[in-house]
C-alpha cells in the first residue's frame, strides 16, 4: 500500500538517548498513504483531533531533548489505522470519529485493514521492540512513556483537566507522576481522566507487560500544546517532574 514517496511508518528522535524513559507517540502523525488520497476529508477535518494527537510530535521531541530520551513516533493518521488498537479491534480504522464520517473507511474489506496494519502498525511496533531489545542488550533500565493529547471539548462536554495519567493501578511510576503533577496543579490533573487505561489500549500492554516494565501513559490537553510556544512551556514544566519520578526520595 505504501508507495515510494510515502514516509516511513515511524520516526525516531534521539535513538541513543540514555534516559530510562522510552517515549512513544502512537498518534503523533497525520500522514495518509498516497493510494488513500485525502480519506475523503477536508484539510480542516485532518487538522482536528480526530486525525491525530495534536502537539504530541513537537512536545515529544522537546522532552526527548530535555530528558536525553529516545522518542519513537508513528507517522500516519489514526484514521488510516490506529496503532494503539489490537488487530481485532472494531475501531482500528473508524467509520466515524466524533460524529465525522470517514469516507475511505466505509465498507473496508478485511484485506484492506490487514494491509494498513502490516505496512504501518507492524513496522511501528517492531521499531519499539527493537529499541527495547537494544536497551536490554546494553543493560539499560527502561520506563515506557506513552504520550497522547486530548481535545478540550468532546461531544459538547468541556474537559477541565490539563493533564491525565492513565493506568491500571499497577504502575508505581504512574502514581508518582500523578502525585507530583497534583502537587503543582491539584484536581486539574486527571486520575484515569479524561480516559481510563482499559482493554482498548494496545501498545503499552504489548511491550511493557511482556517485559515486566513500568509505564506512564500521559494525556495533555491539546490547547496547551497546539503551537510551538505551548509545547515549549509544557516541556519545561514536565521535564523536572519526569526526572523526579524516576528516583523518588
Amino acid at each position: 500500500m505504501l508507495g515510494r514517496d510515502d514516509p516511513s511508518p515511524f520516526f525516531v528522535t534521539n535513538p541513543d538517548g540514555r534516559s530510562p524513559y522510552l517515549i512513544i507517540g502512537d498518534h503523533a502523525g497525520r500522514a495518509v498513504p498516497a493510494p488513500l488520497g485525502d480519506l475523503g476529508l477536508t484539510p480542516e477535518a485532518m487538522d482536528r483531533h480526530i486525525a491525530w494527537d495534536i502537539g504530541v510530535a513537537g512536545l515529544g521531541d522537546l522532552l526527548a531533548g530535555a530528558l536525553d530520551a529516545a522518542f519513537v513516533r508513528q507517522t500516519y493518521s489514526r484514521l488510516v489505522i490506529d496503532c494503539n488498537r489490537g488487530p481485532d479491534s472494531a475501531d482500528a480504522a473508524p467509520a466515524r470519529s466524533d460524529g465525522v464520517l470517514i469516507p475511505a473507511n466505509q465498507g473496508l474489506r478485511p484485506a484492506d485493514l490487514a494491509a494498513r496494519r502490516s505496512e504501518i502498525c507492524d513496522p511501528y511496533q517492531a521499531r519499539i521492540a527493537e529499541a527495547l531489545d537494544a536497551r536490554q542488550a546494553k543493560g539499560r533500565a527502561t520506563l515506557m512513556f506513552s504520550l497522547h493529547s486530548f481535545t478540550p471539548v468532546f461531544g459538547g462536554q468541556a474537559r477541565p483537566w490539563r493533564f491525565g495519567v492513565l493506568h491500571r493501578g499497577d504502575s508505581a511510576l504512574s502514581l508518582r507522576v500523578l502525585a507530583l503533577l497534583r502537587e503543582h496543579l491539584g484536581d486539574v490533573v486527571g486520575d484515569n481522566q479524561p480516559y481510563a487505561m482499559d482493554g482498548t489500549d494496545y501498545t503499552v500492554p504489548l511491550h511493557a507487560d511482556a517485559r515486566g516494565l513500568d509505564y506512564l501513559e500521559l494525556e495533555v490537553r491539546q490547547d496547551l500544546i497546539a503551537d510551538e510556544g505551548g509545547q515549549e512551556e509544557v516541556a519545561v514544566f514536565l521535564a523536572p517532574i519526569l526526572r523526579a519520578a524516576i528516583r523518588p526520595d
